[in-house]
C-alpha cells in the first residue's frame, strides 16, 4: 500500500489525478487531498504520505514553503511537483527539497504514471532496506549476547589464543586494550558481605536475563555482558587509559549504586556490584577476582577495589608491566620475546638497584623458578625434586651483573623453550612408541584401541596426533606395514599365500588379496610370479 497525497487548488486536477491513479494502480494506493497550503501541511502531519504530488501555486502558503514544512516532519516523503509555470527559480528550490520529478501542466498521463512508478520503486527499495536492517538487528540481538558471553568465558577461563581475543574485539567493535570488570552478585537478601539463597536467586536471575542485560547496557552502553554463572554475572567495560581518575571512579560507583536499585525494582532480586581496577584485556581474569574480592571486604551494595586494601602495591620505579609481559611470553612459549623482555627488565632493575646485588640475585632466582613453574604447568615435562639443587650455589657465586644477567636470560629462555617444545616432544614420543608397538605386533589382530591403550591416551586424541605426525591414519599406516612385510615374504620365501596372509596379520585370505591388490596393483600371486594382471596389461 502506498499513501499518496494530492495538493492542488483546482478540483478538476484533483479528480483527474485520482482517476488516473485508481485506474492504473487500483487498491495499491490510498489517496488523500488538500487544496490550500495550510491544509496540505496539516494533512501531511496526520496522514504521513509516502508520495506527495504538489502544485507550486496554491492559495495562502505556496507549494515550495509547504514542502519545506512537510519535509521538516517527514524526511522520507517523495515529492512530485507539478506547475503551470516552467520557471528556473521554482525548479531550483524544488531540487533543494529533494523533489523527484518536476512536471509542467497540462500534465500527460504517461508522465504521471511513470513518475509514480519511479517513486513506488524507490519506496519499495527503502522498505526492503528497512526490513533487512530490522532483520539484521533482530539477528544481532540474538548473536551479540552469544559473542559477548564467548569473549567473557574465554578471558575468565583463559581458553583462548591471542587471535581469538582479536576476533572477538573486531566482531564487537572493541578498540581498547584495557578494561575494568564488574562482578554482579545476586541473592534474596544481604547478610554482611554474603548474599543469601544463591541457588534460588540464580534461577530467578536466569528468568530475568533480558532485563538484567538491558539494564547493564543502559548504564554501561559499551559493556560486554557474560552469561550468568550461578548467582554471578561478569561484565567487562572497555576503557581508554591505564588508570581511572578519582572523580570518574566516584561517578562509576554512584552509577552502579543506582543500577543496583533499578535491578532490584525490576526483578525483585537483591544485587551487589564489585568493581575492579583498570587492567589489560589479557588480565581480565585477575580483574574479575579483584571485583569479587572487593565485595568480600565490605558490606556495601557497591565496592570498588581501589577504595579497599586489596592487592599488591608497587613502588613507583618498579617495572610491573615488564614483569607481566615476561610471564605472559613464557606461558605462550615465545622464546625470543621472553629473553628480550627479561634482558630489558634486568637492565631497568639494575639501573635502580645496581648496588643491591643480594636482592638482584633473589629477584632473578624468583623469576627463574616461576618461569619453570609455568613450564611444568604447560605439560610435557617431569618434575624432579633435585633438578635445581645447584641454582642457589650458582647464584651466590655470581658477583657481577653481566654474569647474573646471562644466567637469568638462559633460565628464562630454557623455560620458555620447554613450554613451546615439550608438548610437541611428548606427541612425537607417543607416536614413536606407537610405531614401535605396531612394528612388533603387526602380525596380530591389533586395533586402534590396543595401541592407544599402550601409549595411555584416548583413541580419539591418539588418532589425531598420529595422523599429524605421520601424515596418515592408523589403519593406513598398519596396512602399509603389513603389505610391505608381505612383499618381502613373497620375494624371499617359499611360504604359501595363505601362510603369508596369516603371518602379516590377516585372518581372511580373500580380504588380504583384495587389500594387497588395492595397494600394490596386482594380486599376491601375480606379484610372486612377476606377471602383470590383465588390467595392468590393458593400462600399459
Amino acid at each position: 500500500m502506498y499513501k499518496i497525497m494530492l495538493a492542488d487548488d483546482e478540483g478538476i486536477v484533483i479528480d483527474s489525478l485520482k482517476f488516473i491513479i485508481e485506474k492504473e494502480f487500483g487498491d495499491e494506493c490510498q489517496i488523500e487531498y488538500a487544496k490550500t497550503g495550510r491544509s496540505v501541511i496539516e494533512l501531511a502531519e496526520n496522514y504521513r504520505p509516502d508520495i506527495a504530488i504538489m502544485d507550486i501555486q496554491m492559495p495562502g502558503i505556496n507549494g515550495i514553503d509547504a514542502m519545506k514544512e512537510i519535509r521538516a516532519n517527514n524526511k522520507n516523503v517523495i515529492f512530485i511537483v507539478m506547475s503551470a509555470y516552467d520557471k528556473f527559480d521554482y525548479a531550483k528550490e524544488a531540487i533543494k527539497l529533494g523533489v523527484m520529478e518536476y512536471i509542467t501542466k497540462p500534465m500527460e498521463k504517461s508522465k504521471i504514471i511513470a513518475a509514480l512508478q519511479k517513486a513506488m520503486g524507490k519506496i519499495d527499495k527503502e522498505r526492503m532496506k528497512r526490513s533487512n536492517d530490522l532483520l539484521i538487528r533482530e539477528k544481532l540481538e540474538t548473536v551479540v549476547p552469544i559473542i559477548e558471553s564467548g569473549l567473557i568465558y574465554n578471558m575468565l577461563f583463559q581458553e583462548h589464543f591471542t587471535e581469538d581475543i582479536d576476533n572477538y574485539k573486531n566482531l564487537l567493535g572493541i578498540t581498547q586494550n584495557q578494561a575494568y570488570m564488574l562482578a554482579v552478585v545476586c541473592g534474596d537478601d544481604q547478610e554482611g558481605s554474603h548474599m543469601t539463597n544463591a541457588v534460588g536467586s540464580s534461577v530467578k536471575m536466569q528468568q530475568h536475563d533480558k532485563v538484567v542485560r538491558e539494564c547493564m547496557k543502559e548504564y554501561y552502553p559499551n559493556c560486554v555482558v557474560g552469561s550468568t554463572m550461578g548467582n554471578k554475572l561478569a561484565v567487562m567495560i572497555p576503557y581508554d587509559g591505564d588508570k581511572m581518575e578519582y572523580n570518574e571512579r566516584i561517578a562509576i560507583i554512584e552509577k552502579s549504586r543506582e543500577l543496583v536499585r533499578v535491578l532490584r525494582r525490576k526483578t525483585d532480586i537483591s544485587f551487589r556490584v564489585g568493581i575492579s581496577s583498570v587492567k589489560t584485556l589479557e588480565e581480565a581474569r585477575d580483574s574479575y577476582k579483584e571485583a569479587l574480592n572487593a565485595l568480600t571486604m565490605t558490606t556495601g551494595s557497591v565496592a570498588h577495589v581501589d577504595d579497599l586494601p586489596i592487592g599488591c602495591q608497587y613502588e613507583a620505579d618498579y617495572p610491573i608491566h615488564l614483569e607481566k609481559r615476561l610471564f605472559a611470553e613464557v606461558k605462550n612459549g615465545e622464546t625470543d620475546h621472553a629473553i628480550a623482555t627479561a634482558e630489558t627488565y634486568f637492565d631497568l632493575v639494575a639501573a635502580n638497584y645496581a648496588d643491591d646485588l643480594m636482592n638482584m640475585r633473589l629477584k632473578v632466582l624468583e623469576f627463574a623458578l616461576f618461569a619453570e613453574h609455568l613450564a611444568y604447568e604447560s605439560g610435557g615435562m617431569t618434575y624432579e625434586f633435585r633438578a635445581r639443587e645447584d641454582y642457589l650455589p650458582a647464584i651466590m657465586a655470581i658477583s657481577d651483573l653481566d654474569t647474573l644477567k646471562k644466567w637469568f636470560g638462559d633460565k628464562i629462555g630454557t623455560a620458555t623453550h620447554n613450554v613451546s617444545c615439550k608438548a610437541t616432544e611428548k606427541s612425537m614420543s607417543v607416536v614413536e612408541t606407537a610405531k614401535e608397538y605396531i612394528q612388533n605386533n603387526y602380525s596380530k589382530d591389533i586395533s586402534l584401541d590396543d595401541v592407544s591403550r599402550t601409549v595411555n591416551i584416548s583413541p580419539y586424541y591418539f588418532s589425531k596426533i598420529f595422523k599429524e605426525e605421520t601424515g596418515e591414519g592408523f589403519v593406513e599406516y598398519l596396512t602399509g606395514i603389513r603389505i610391505e612385510k608381505a612383499k618381502e615374504l613373497l620375494n624371499t620365501t617359499e611360504y604359501s599365500i595363505k601362510e603369508i596372509c596369516s603371518m602379516v596379520g590377516y585372518a581372511d585370505p580373500n580380504y588380504f588379496s583384495r587389500s594387497f591388490k588395492k595397494n600394490v596393483g596386482v594380486t599376491p600371486t601375480e606379484y610372486k610370479d612377476g606377471k602383470p594382471s590383465a588390467e595392468r596389461v590393458e593400462d600399459i
